[in-house]
């Protein structure tokens, strides 16, 4: 099964939605890196339930602790292991989904396959697996910052039709994290935060986009053909729950340009190699040209709505069912500490690809 992600810097996750806990295996993190608990908490802290008033209800402190891999406060390079326990469990609420499958989820896919699932909050289909990526995420993100200075930002820039015209360089954490949406632009954020629980209040959902975006990666990161920088971002993005589409620099907006117009001019600016414009998104060729790398991604409503949709049961009858528990109306305040942790996952990866084949400095 795909339960692991990256090639030197290899990620394992784990758990159900309903079981004893979640958590990660890490293995391939180099030696010495200072980390405790207090690293990753922060993190979990912005991806957990029960934050806001537009997210699901479900109560959980999410309390990481690392069980192997570190000593005296800094990492071994053996695995590192890290937890979540579950705690804020309420299987009755899927009980009808032990014979319905949900319209739009995994559960007849997953039956489908193999012959069981675990129908308690979706178990390994739930977005509580993503615990184990934003913990091993925090982890790369700090080897990132401290060796090359990365810095790894992403913000809502769309809920449904409510739209935020946001600069790639001129996004930041302070911002994104100034409201419950996460929008960097406060004025629309208001605007979505209206939508979002209108939707919450009519037992809706509704999708939108995410921005992210990677500053500081030097010249020189992704492999030729198959492992382009940008087709692994893509995987790592696409592998998240709810994500229906990715694009990067220019994306499908550059379909209406010509050539002239779309390439990114480069010249020597004070001793350095840099492109006038940024329509590639930091990368060509899929390696790292030094440039801000940024890309959005789309993620579609929350299929879990508290309407009666048309299903079928386990003997493929036709059925009907309606949602019940707690649910996300819309995924993305808490996808943004998701899609900032993939980054990282997949940025440390080819770091250290990159310094095992060339060396830590990128050619001029």
């Amino acid at each position: 099964m795909g339960n692991t992600f990256g090639q030197l810097f290899r990620i394992t996750t784990w758990g159900e939605s309903h079981g004893g806990g979640v958590g990660v295996v890490v293995d391939g993190c180099p030696p010495r890196l200072a980390l405790t608990e207090a690293d990753i908490q922060p993190e979990l802290d912005r991806r957990r339930p029960g934050q806001s008033s537009i997210v699901t209800p479900r109560k959980e402190t999410d309390t990481v602790q690392i069980l192997s891999g570190t000593f005296g406060g800094k990492t071994l390079g053996t695995p590192i292991s890290m937890w979540v326990k579950n705690q804020d469990m309420r299987p009755d609420a899927y009980s009808e989904m032990a014979t319905k499958f949900r319209p739009s989820h995994a559960d007849y896919t997953y039956q489908a396959k193999y012959g069981i699932r675990n129908w308690q909050g979706g178990g390994r289909t739930s977005a509580r697996e993503t615990i184990g990526r934003v913990a091993a995420g925090a982890v790369a993100r700090k080897w990132l910052r401290e060796r090359y200075g990365i810095e790894l930002v992403a913000g809502v820039i769309q809920v449904q039709d409510i739209q935020a015209h946001i600069d790639p360089d001129q996004l930041t954490r302070e911002a994104a994290e100034a409201n419950i949406v996460r929008c960097p632009d406060a004025p629309t954020a208001e605007r979505m935060i209206a939508r979002i629980e209108e939707m919450r209040s009519v037992g809706d959902s509704v999708g939108g986009l995410i921005l992210g975006v990677a500053r500081g990666v030097p010249v020189g990161w992704g492999e030729p053909v198959f492992d382009r920088l940008e087709a692994d971002l893509a995987k790592a993005m696409l592998s998240l729950p709810a994500s229906k589409g990715f694009d990067i620099g220019s994306g499908f907006g550059g379909i209406t340009l010509t050539g002239l117009q779309h390439n990114d001019p480069i010249r020597n600016i004070d001793g350095k190699v840099r492109t006038t414009s940024n329509r590639s998104g930091g990368i060509q060729g899929g390696i790292s040209n030094g440039e801000t790398i940024y890309f959005r991604i789309a993620f579609k409503p929350v299929a879990t709505v508290m309407h009666e949709q048309d299903t079928i049961d386990d003997e493929h009858q036709n059925t009907t069912l309606k949602g019940r528990g707690r649910h996300d109306p819309c995924v993305l305040p808490r996808a943004v500490p998701m899609v900032e942790a993939m980054t990282a996952l997949v940025l440390i990866d080819h770091a250290l690809r990159h310094e095992a084949q060339c060396g830590r400095t990128a050619a001029p």
